[in-house]
């Protein structure tokens, strides 16, 4: 069972499942639960390979979707929002097992191919020398000097540091291994949901593009897309606010 942190009790309202994207953690969302949490039991996982989920071996998408089948399993059906990697594995799932998803949100990512990489972050981990980190800021600057640039990716990759182990709480060596499939998507889905469903995007993000609509709609016919202008591809870390406010009244329509 994949690591979970739940935000509130359970009410009235369906509870909201909350899917992570590569190199986060369930953490990584803790403002976004706890304010949504005072009307909804909200629950955020780690991904396999991430955080303190299970390390495997494999990072397919039809795992990640097994994986949060077998949480919903668990707690019972429940609204799903993933962003970007979480959002691929929640379209899978919702597809593959529409019972166990109410509605589903999908936060700037689309169900296609991507032809760039997130190697370098990799490496640029790697280049940490994590026996030398003594605080966050010794991480930062190593991460600086091994050319990444946006002090926003430095700070997040930092959160996923356990200063105390020395150690990466990510599975770099699978993440690697997988990277083309994690960046790619699934070709052997088949079928569609029908179910409400929400494409929130950044409005300067071009990872929903419109000629990803066809295929959107293909797989969820009742697709609306909504974009949160001034944001990229963290749209839900660069204006918590706006983002909240959106997730909210969308599920409360």
């Amino acid at each position: 069972m994949l690591n979970m942190i739940t935000h509130g009790s359970p009410t009235d309202q369906p509870p909201l499942l909350i899917v992570h994207g590569l190199y986060g953690s369930a953490r990584n969302w803790g403002v976004v639960s706890k304010k949504l949490s005072d009307e909804r039991q909200v629950i955020a996982v780690d991904n396999r390979n991430h955080g303190d989920s299970k390390r495997t071996d494999s990072h397919s998408y039809h795992d990640l979707a097994s994986d949060l089948a077998e949480v919903l399993a668990d707690i019972g059906p429940a609204d799903v929002m993933g962003h970007s990697m979480g959002g691929k594995a929640a379209m899978v799932l919702a597809v593959q097992r529409p019972e166990l998803v109410n509605r589903l949100i999908v936060a700037d990512i689309a169900p296609v191919a991507y032809g760039h990489t997130q190697l370098p972050f990799i490496h640029a981990m790697r280049a940490v020398d994590l026996e030398a980190v003594e605080k966050r800021s010794d991480a930062l600057e190593m991460l600086a000097a091994a050319g990444v640039e946006d002090a926003t990716l430095r700070s997040f990759f930092t959160q996923s540091l356990d200063l105390k182990a020395k150690r990466w709480k990510l599975n770099l060596d699978t993440l690697e291994a997988e990277m083309t499939k994690i960046m790619g998507f699934p070709d052997n889905i088949s079928g569609s949901n029908s179910g409400r469903t929400l494409f929130l995007s950044g409005g300067d993000s071009d990872y929903v593009l419109p000629e990803h609509r066809a295929k959107i709609r293909d797989m969820f016919p009742k697709a609306a897309f909504v974009k949160i202008s001034g944001t990229g591809h963290w749209l839900h870390a660069e204006k918590p606010t706006e983002f909240i406010a959106t997730v909210r009244a969308w599920l409360n329509r």
